[in-house]
């Protein structure tokens, strides 16, 4: 198996190239600085691995929500590389990325995972640990503002983690929801090495077919009110 992924739907910058069992990445958190990061650490990857484009088996995409400008991005970079090499594209959830490396590392069942989507609202899920470990998605992906999240109760506090930047970025929905949660987790945007075990469990579109997770349809927007 040849993938490269990337995610660009936060303040990191991440690329994650996977030949067979071995994985060569590069990840940086610096702000507004997607567009002089990403193509050289994909091309650090490719040559580490010693991988041309063209040998690759498809490219995974973290498709976000997050970053309206972020998300572009990346989307933008894999459809340009996939036309160029003639690889499909897997949409993965940026947001199950986190999900996935918090599972990783840790021994929670659930994990509700937290976005800055500005405008005082979160982009949100909430994720269960399935049988192989992976994050399995309960309910959908939403806008959250700063209330308590409905679903959420402390019996199943002593196995669940809140992560993602979200929570740091507006403590009152921490404040709100502290009851539910054991912990609040460092991990806080997503890793492109945690995209590519997801990759299995989505479809390959061609590159024309990709359509970010933005949520939010009209970025100036005001937001309405949870229901």
């Amino acid at each position: 198996m040849r993938r490269l992924a990337l995610d660009t739907s936060s303040i990191a910058c991440t690329v994650a190239l996977q030949i067979g069992d071995k994985i060569f990445e590069r990840h940086e958190e610096q702000a507004r600085a997607h567009t002089r990061l990403l193509m050289p650490m994909i091309r650090a990857v490719l040559e580490e691995g010693e991988t041309k484009l063209s040998e690759l088996d498809a490219i995974v995409l973290g498709n976000g929500p997050g970053s309206f400008i972020g998300m572009r991005i990346a989307a933008s970079v894999a459809q340009g590389l996939a036309h160029g090499a003639g690889l499909k594209i897997i949409p993965v959830s940026s947001l199950a990325a986190v999900a996935a490396e918090v599972l990783a590392e840790s021994d929670a069942d659930n994990v509700a995972v937290a976005q800055d989507a500005h405008m005082n609202e979160v982009y949100f899920a909430y994720f269960a640990r399935g049988d192989d470990d992976s994050p399995v998605l309960i309910g959908d992906e939403h806008l959250q503002n700063q209330k308590a999240i409905v679903g959420l109760d402390e019996n199943g506090k002593k196995r669940r983690i809140a992560a993602g930047f979200g929570w740091q970025r507006y403590p009152r929905l921490m404040h709100c929801n502290r009851l539910f949660f054991r912990e609040e987790s460092r991990i806080i945007h997503p890793r492109a090495r945690f995209l590519l075990p997801l990759a299995g469990n989505a479809a390959a579109v061609s590159p024309q077919d990709i359509d970010p997770a933005y949520l939010r349809k009209k970025v100036a927007e005001k937001p309405g009110l949870q229901k």
